[in-house]
């Protein structure tokens, strides 16, 4: 007994071609992707306090002193509060 094939296929035949040319069409859009203001600031303060929580403290002891010095109560006087102050308005450039 012999079984003929169905339908016309040849395996030595090459596939038929599809008509598509292997070139990009100049017509195509791109996609885009536009951020809000409000988006952008919220991207930036987090960026910023990812940075600050990643940071070490390295000024611990520095601040350790500095609360000691202000619960003394003979350090805080009228020169301290005033250089205090002008470091604080120039640090806001007032």
């Amino acid at each position: 007994m012999t079984i003929d094939r169905v339908g016309s296929i040849d395996p030595i035949q090459p596939g038929k071609k599809t008509g598509r040319s292997g070139q990009v069409s100049q017509n195509e859009k791109t996609d885009s992707i536009s951020l809000s203001a409000e988006a952008l600031e919220k991207g930036e303060r987090y960026q910023a306090k990812e940075l600050i929580f990643a940071s070490a403290d390295v000024r611990a002891e520095r601040i350790a002193e500095m609360k000691s010095k202000i619960n003394d109560p003979s350090y805080i006087n009228e020169t301290i509060l005033k250089a205090t102050v002008d470091k604080i308005l120039d640090t806001w450039g007032l």
